[in-house]
């Protein structure tokens, strides 16, 4: 069987220039699944205010994140693209897209068409499923496929918080470091709005009343909060990490959104006398603003102005072997 694997991340701007950024920007946070608001109101929102004044400040962040080849997101996306094609078999063919900006997934998928694909499987690269990313990303290549003329199998995959490989790989990841060194761990995912969890349920109970920090169940198994908050149990779990906490970044506006606040809760970690700390950030499978610059500059600079001596970011998985491998299981056993 002729099969396609479509892998897709977020997106990132062309380059850093100011315009590229508001470009980007402004794809992005028109999209009704990220600001879930009026769309008369969104257009106002993003259009006269967010891009035109956050896009100068975003351009500056982005170039302390640019590489002489370009944007990260983008070449480490390209670099697991050809790595997974060398250990796949050769009916299966490898293509990736961002989901906002270049390569486009329009420009993608249209060149997918052309190939007479017996099958092709859609692999969002986030690994919790939520309502900005996965359901963004796969409504969009709905959206797209649903205009083809001869559709063929599709195969959606909307998330691998708990496979064993995307585990491990950061479980390697996380020994690259030596773990007694440090005082504290802290696992650091993307920020939701509360309201996007909240509409997972069907109960008329927000998610915090789910219990998502307890465990999985089949109420809260799409809950972003949920998931996140297990796949950090479960890279503890394998690296002996007996004392750690979850925090949520990158929040925008005034709502509220998932809790505890990242760079609340490290200001207070240094606060109380932690000189040693320990970043992951699961929920990133490459380096981007997110993580480079947030956490690795940002949030190590405030550490260290309210006592702290060290922070230290767990690198991304990137291009690692067992992350391309993990990756590999999820398109074949699909």
């Amino acid at each position: 069987m002729k099969t396609a694997i479509l892998l897709l991340n977020l997106g990132t701007p062309d380059s850093t220039k100011t315009s590229d950024v508001r470009k980007y920007l402004r794809e992005f946070l028109m999209d009704g699944r990220v600001i879930d608001i009026n769309p008369v109101g969104r257009w106002m929102l993003v259009n006269l205010i967010i891009a035109p004044f956050r896009a100068p400040k975003s351009a500056k962040e982005y170039r302390k994140l640019w590489t002489p080849q370009g944007s990260p997101l983008l070449l480490h996306g390209l670099k697991v693209k050809e790595d997974l094609q060398k250990i796949l078999p050769e009916n299966y063919s490898v293509e990736f897209a961002m989901r906002y900006q270049n390569p486009s997934m329009q420009s993608v998928l249209e060149k997918m068409s052309r190939a007479n694909y017996d099958r092709i499987i859609i692999l969002p690269l986030y690994p919790q499923n939520a309502s900005s990313t996965t359901g963004s990303s796969l409504e969009k290549a709905m959206q797209i496929i649903s205009k083809w003329w001869v559709i063929p199998e599709i195969k959606m995959i909307s998330q691998y918080y708990d496979h064993p490989k995307y585990i491990q790989a950061f479980v390697e990841r996380g020994r690259e470091h030596d773990l007694k060194s440090y005082d504290h761990v802290v696992f650091s995912f993307h920020g939701v709005p509360e309201r996007h969890v909240d509409k997972v349920y069907f109960d008329n109970r927000p998610c915090k009343d789910h219990h998502c920090e307890e465990g999985i169940t089949d109420e809260n198994k799409f809950c972003y909060k949920a998931t996140c908050y297990n796949t950090a149990k479960r890279i503890a779990a394998e690296l002996n990490i007996s004392e750690y906490t979850v925090v949520f970044q990158s929040r925008l506006g005034r709502d509220p959104w998932l809790e505890p606040y990242a760079d609340k809760t490290i200001e207070q970690l240094a606060k109380n006398g932690v000189k040693r700390l320990l970043v992951f950030s699961p929920a990133f499978v490459a380096d981007c603003l997110e993580t480079t610059v947030e956490i690795g500059e940002a949030y190590k600079e405030m550490f260290e102005e309210h006592g702290g001596e060290h922070l230290q970011l767990v690198n991304s998985l990137n291009d690692h072997p067992t992350w391309v491998e993990c990756l590999r299981d999820l398109a074949m056993q699909s």
